[in-house]
């Protein structure tokens, strides 16, 4: 059982570092829009 045990750990290493080359080292979530104020009142005419 050791030897499936190290087996499972050397595919959960390599896997992990296919992700990594392929996604990169970070994913980052994508930033939040930042709001940007409307002046939304109506001008009498």
């Amino acid at each position: 059982m050791d030897y499936i045990d190290k087996v499972l750990e050397k595919v959960r290493d390599w896997a992990r570092k296919l992700i990594d080359i392929l996604l990169g080292p970070d994913v980052q979530p994508e930033p939040e829009p930042i709001p940007i104020p409307v002046d939304d009142r109506r001008i009498p005419r």
